[in-house]
């Protein structure tokens, strides 16, 4: 067994701060792909799995790699807030496949497909306001506009209040990260969530399901407003929603643009050819990998890629090294928005935890830049990007850039 000293600490937020450490976490797929990892403080360690194929062997056997005992974050929680923090990720089936289905119809391509005027129409609307501005954060006028308000609108967040989600969801989940944390203390201590941004949005959440219940919607909060569900099963469920259906196609889109910014060249390939709108989004969702690891807890004894792994120890999934496999991806370092065929894993290896936005977050995605570039002849970085400081969130929190308009 190697030593984390002699790779990376993926336990450590500030290893991911400057940038991705893609270099380290290559080292680990191809020396030792499936690595023990301690923890400080002496916390119980966990294994980190690099590999494609390892990964996907573990997301889709959820008899032996559990999300129920302890499944998406690193954190081991007090016993009584293992269960007020459970959302359908953090469960198996059937109780899953039960929650997953109360929602699952909104999310089909088909019926996504018929959003997309929709998305089109926020979109412009969007670059109308911020375009003419010249020089601006690309975060807080467009890659984090865009996916919110859509979203909103399918949940059923009044327009006015949709920004009170973004505001919230980076305190809630951006907690590694200085500008967004809380100290732990008295008041905090009990919260599942160990921040107050969990109880605010709790509570935006009730105050909006109590209003559907007098005035139903065809929206999401209509339904989960009237589904058999506890006040805590609604509280996670919202919460799961509110977030999710912002993060990945905000972080996306933000490292979309950089990669174009970084690659002329494929910047002015899908500028001047429209039709691979649909493979750049794929190819951004690779690239970026907005979400770097999810966790498991082994159930039984197993092995995996020639290692021992005993039941109760968490296993990682580390996306972000799967998305550049060089035994899935052909010269998987280099930034191709014509890439095909691309299986990439942003959204998860499938399974039953596959993301239910995928196919949402590829519709934003790709009418995004579809519009962005046919109204813009120039765009320019004015100042570094400046990163989220995590090892779960590949997110960039600003992105100064100037517009040259067509």
């Amino acid at each position: 067994m190697t030593t984390t000293e002699k790779f990376i600490d993926l336990a450590d937020h500030d290893a991911f701060t400057d940038a991705v450490p893609y270099a380290a976490l290559a080292r680990l797929r191809e020396e030792d792909p499936v690595h023990w990892n301690p923890e400080p403080d002496g916390g119980p360690g966990f294994w980190a799995v690099t590999r494609y194929h390892d990964i996907r062997t573990v997301h889709r056997d959820p008899q032996t790699y559990s999300s129920e005992i302890g499944g998406t974050s690193l954190e081991d929680l007090e016993p009584e807030h293992v269960e007020a923090r459970k959302s359908m990720i953090d469960m198996d089936p059937p109780r899953h496949d039960e929650l997953r289905g109360m929602v699952n119809r909104r999310f089909t391509p088909r019926a996504v497909n018929v959003w997309e005027d929709k998305i089109r129409a926020v979109v412009r609307e969007v670059l109308d306001r911020g375009l003419p501005m010249g020089e601006f954060d690309f975060v807080e006028e467009l890659s984090s506009e865009v996916p919110m308000t859509v979203f909103a609108e399918i949940l059923g967040v009044p327009y006015e209040e949709r920004r009170v989600i973004i505001e919230l969801g980076d305190r809630l989940l951006g907690n590694a990260d200085p500008e967004y944390a809380v100290e732990p203390d008295d008041a905090h201590r009990h919260l599942p969530f160990s921040s107050p941004a969990a109880l605010e949005m709790f509570d935006f959440g009730r105050r909006l399901a109590a209003e559907r219940r007098k005035d139903p919607g065809d929206d999401l909060l209509t339904q989960l407003a009237f589904e058999p569900l506890t006040q805590q099963e609604f509280d996670v469920y919202f919460i799961l929603l509110a977030t999710a259906g912002n993060e990945t196609a905000r972080h996306t889109i933000t490292h979309g643009l950089l990669a174009l910014l970084e690659h002329p060249d494929q910047m002015e390939r899908l500028r001047s050819d429209p039709t691979l709108g649909k493979s750049a989004a794929d190819e951004m969702l690779r690239w970026a990998t907005p979400v770097h690891h999810f966790r498991r807890t082994a159930a039984v004894d197993t092995e995996l890629g020639g290692q021992a792994i005993r039941a109760g120890d968490k296993v990682t999934t580390w996306f972000t090294a799967g998305n550049r496999d060089p035994e899935v991806f052909d010269d998987p370092d280099r930034f191709d928005v014509g890439r095909t065929p691309n299986k990439h894993m942003a959204f998860g290896p499938g399974g039953v935890h596959h993301c239910l936005g995928a196919h949402l977050a590829r519709l934003e995605i790709r009418v995004f830049f579809e519009e962005l570039l046919s109204r813009t002849v120039d765009i320019e970085l004015t100042g570094p990007p400046e990163r989220l400081r995590s090892n779960f969130f590949n997110g960039i929190k600003r992105l100064p850039v100037k517009v040259g308009l067509g």
